[in-house]
């Protein structure tokens, strides 16, 4: 994997740029649609590549690897034929969610032993098993397995955490180093940053994962419970020490104006949920601010979905359709919402793109957080 830094913002520690993969180039920042279980929910490939817009989508370690399981997706020749993208991919440790599985996991120096969430049966991740996981499902671009340490977990936690992350990451990059990909293109590993909310061992965190010499760099931890204003303290400390001729990799954020935030602080690449879970829940973000689906005000409302919209369903659908499917529950309106969301965080960060490289990105941001932010 290759970076170039093309340009940076004038008052800000924005940055434009380009990460070249054997399956392609992608310009950066970038927001990377979330493909859980080998999919983006309700979308296609084709309306991710040409509707959407999508460069990258990201899939998820420890559902792959639970379904549809190794053995196939080694049969398939790795995740991007079993589901036919053909451009860059980037895939979790599985750290979260074990994370996430409080009441039915636990960790040792070893690893991770775990309860699936389908049927309960017991797993057992370690940093090698891990790095030979992603090595068969075949993305890109590849994570170091960490454990995300709660926001709000008290400093001996989040001290005694950030060792283990640390341990966990020698071996990781062992792993990586003994290892290849069985596909025969090149993919990298990224440490990931923890550290929880305390200055000091993001510190620590940031130089050692600094001193790895990795591809690229992510930033984890963030955005599960802790104070927003912490969060961007958090970025913009990390990034001080993160190498600048790395991409930088905020785990998970989130808002449009985290992503806005976290881009003026110098991340490179974002990936987050909301886009199509708030969408099959009715809320919709535009150029002009956050609508609710179900509301009352869009029942007769027969204009687009948006006006100057990215994809075709903005120009396809009216408002009050898309009320309508919402509030039957039918499928479809799920899925023009998904569409029409994930369009819209692809269009921000590439409009954010344009406006470093034009060298006005500080003036455009504080306005677009305002529209983006109204509730409609």
């Amino acid at each position: 994997m290759d970076f170039q830094l093309l340009h940076t913002d004038p008052r800000s520690n924005a940055r434009a740029g380009v990460i070249t993969t054997d399956h392609g180039e992608v310009g950066t920042p970038v927001f990377m649609p979330v493909g859980t279980v080998g999919s983006v929910k309700a979308v296609h490939i084709n309306e991710l590549k040409e509707d959407i817009g999508a460069e990258i989508i990201l899939g998820n370690t420890y559902h792959l690897y639970l379904r549809p399981g190794l053995d196939i997706l080694q049969q398939a020749g790795g995740l991007h034929r079993f589901n036919s993208w053909n451009k860059p991919m980037l895939t979790d440790s599985g750290g979260f969610q074990v994370f996430s599985l409080t009441e039915n996991r636990k960790l040792t120096e070893e690893g991770a032993v775990f309860q699936s969430h389908i049927d309960g049966s017991r797993h057992f991740f370690t940093p090698e098993k891990v790095i030979d996981i992603q090595r068969i499902i075949g993305a890109d671009i590849m994570m170091a397995f960490d454990e995300c340490t709660p926001g709000d977990a008290d400093y001996a936690y989040a001290e005694k955490s950030l060792g283990l992350t640390e341990r966990w990451l020698e071996r990781c990059v062992v792993q990586f180093r003994e290892t290849e990909c069985p596909y025969g293109h090149s993919q990298a590993l990224f440490p990931i940053v923890q550290g929880c909310v305390y200055p000091d061992l993001r510190r620590r965190a940031a130089e050692n994962v600094a001193s790895i010499g990795a591809e690229g760099n992510a930033i984890g931890g963030l955005a599960v419970g802790e104070p927003t204003e912490k969060m961007y303290e958090m970025v913009e400390l990390v990034n001080e020490i993160l190498p600048k001729d790395k991409p930088r990799y905020l785990m998970g954020v989130g808002k449009p104006e985290n992503i806005l935030e976290a881009i003026e602080r110098g991340v490179d690449m974002f990936d987050c949920i909301m886009p199509t879970r708030n969408g099959r829940n009715g809320q919709i973000f535009t150029k002009q601010g956050i609508m609710n689906m179900r509301n009352e005000r869009w029942k007769d409302d027969f204009s687009p979905i948006e006006e100057e919209g990215e994809s075709f369903v903005d120009r396809l659908y009216s408002k009050a359709y898309l009320r309508h499917l919402i509030n039957v529950n039918e499928i479809l309106g799920l899925q023009i919402a998904s569409i029409h969301n994930l369009a819209f965080y692809v269009w921000l960060v590439k409009e954010a793109r344009k406006h470093i490289i034009a060298g006005d990105f500080s003036s455009w941001k504080p306005m677009m957080i305002e529209n983006v932010t109204r509730r409609l």
